[in-house]
């Protein structure tokens, strides 16, 4: 299935070399999880703070279970963010 892959700040390095800008069209497996497509990236899982499926935050219990990703949504995923 095809998705869109979106990293900010300090994991946008991750994206694949046809990613513009932030965003990237992917394929996964149909029963790909949250956690194996940013392993399949190399994107540190510790590094994961924020995870949005179409502007919806995804739980942390839920980013390792099959069927959250379908075909066509986006993945966001934020680093931790400090400033003030």
């Amino acid at each position: 299935m095809q998705i869109t892959l979106k990293l900010f700040a300090t994991l946008a390095p991750y994206l694949p070399n046809h990613a513009k800008g932030n965003i990237a069209q992917i394929t996964v497996a149909d029963d790909a999880t949250i956690h194996q497509v940013l392993e399949s990236y190399k994107v540190p899982i510790p590094e994961i703070h924020l995870v949005l499926i179409n502007g919806v935050y995804i739980n942390p219990e839920d980013r390792d279970r099959s069927g959250v990703l379908q075909d066509g949504v986006t993945l966001a995923i934020w680093p931790p963010v400090a400033g003030g």
